[in-house]
C-alpha cells in the first residue's frame, strides 16, 4: 500500500508531464522569495497572454522533465519551479515572463520546451525578442503578395499605354 506522501508526488508529476506534453510551449521558471501578490500579479498577465502557471517541488519538477527525456532542463531546476504552459503565442508568454524577470534578482527563467524540443535561457531570451505572431504573419503576406501586386501594376500598365495609344491615334484621324 502507498503512503499518502507517494501518491501526491505520482498525482503531481502526472500533472507536470500532462501539462508538458499537451501544450505547445512550456517555460520553467525558478524563483524565491516572492510575494502572493507579486505572483498572483504574474498569473494575471500570463492569462492574458493565454498561459497559465503551475508550482511544483524541484525534485518532482525535475524527476518528470527527466521521464520526459529534457535532462538538460531537469539539471537546472533550483529554487522554487513554476511550470508556464501554453498553446497561445509562445513569444507574448515568454515576453511577460521576461519582463517579469528583469526587475526581480531571485526569478530567473531556467528554459523551456517548444513543439518537443529543450530551450536554453538563451533561446527564451531570444524568443522573446520576436515580434507577435500577427506581425510576423502579415510580413509573410506583404512579402508574399508583393510580386503578384507589382505584375498587376505592370499589366495595368500596359493596358493603360494601350489605350492611351489607341486614343490619341483616333484623335488623329478625327475621331474623339
Amino acid at each position: 500500500m502507498k503512503r499518502v506522501g507517494q501518491v501526491y508526488r505520482e498525482q503531481i508529476n502526472s500533472k507536470i508531464v500532462e501539462g508538458i506534453e499537451q501544450n505547445e510551449g512550456v517555460f520553467v521558471m525558478s524563483f524565491s522569495g516572492l510575494n502572493g501578490a507579486k505572483l498572483s500579479g504574474l498569473r494575471q498577465e500570463l492569462q492574458k497572454a493565454g498561459a497559465s502557471m503551475f508550482v511544483s517541488k524541484n525534485s518532482i519538477a525535475a524527476n518528470a522533465l527527466k521521464e520526459l527525456k529534457h535532462d538538460t532542463l531537469a539539471d537546472r531546476v533550483a529554487s522554487q519551479t513554476a511550470f508556464v504552459w501554453t498553446n497561445a503565442d509562445s513569444a507574448a508568454v515568454s515576453k511577460v515572463l521576461m519582463e517579469f524577470s528583469k526587475d526581480l534578482d531571485n526569478v530567473d527563467i531556467q528554459g523551456g520546451v517548444l513543439d518537443g524540443r529543450t530551450l536554453a535561457q538563451a533561446d527564451v531570451k531570444r524568443l522573446s525578442d520576436l515580434p507577435p505572431r500577427e506581425v510576423l504573419l502579415s510580413t509573410l503576406l506583404g512579402t508574399i503578395q508583393a510580386p503578384l501586386t507589382r505584375l498587376a501594376g505592370a499589366l495595368n500598365a500596359k493596358s493603360r499605354d494601350l489605350l492611351s495609344i489607341l486614343k490619341q491615334y483616333s484623335e488623329k484621324k478625327g475621331g474623339n
